[in-house]
């Protein structure tokens, strides 16, 4: 009989350590509020709203689960990213960890 309390205690502590899933840490949430359509030497790619500060971004990384071109926007992501570049006005920022909220 002891043995068998044991072994289902076991067991269950298993399955309840096996079923617990780790969240992915994110350094920001975003909002992708859709395509940058200017015709312009540094437009282009997608408008990203970080926080009060609006940029730009050109391309998500390849293990992104997100299609952008058939995505309803806004978007709501959490995401981790660095500045990439500045041209005029304009900032973009690279994304290298991305996920829909």
């Amino acid at each position: 009989m002891n043995f068998k309390k044991i072994f289902s205690i076991i067991l269950l502590l298993t399955v309840i350590i096996l079923s617990c899933e780790k969240e992915d840490d994110y350094q920001s949430t975003a909002v992708i509020t859709g395509p940058d359509l200017r015709e312009c030497i540094c437009c282009g790619g997608y408008y990203i709203e970080l926080g009060d500060s609006t940029y730009n971004f050109n391309t998500l990384p390849a293990s992104a689960q997100i299609d952008l071109t058939t995505e309803d926007f806004p978007l709501p992501v959490k995401l981790d990213w660095t500045y990439d570049t500045k041209c005029g006005d304009i900032q973009y920022i690279e994304i290298t960890k991305i996920a829909k909220q």
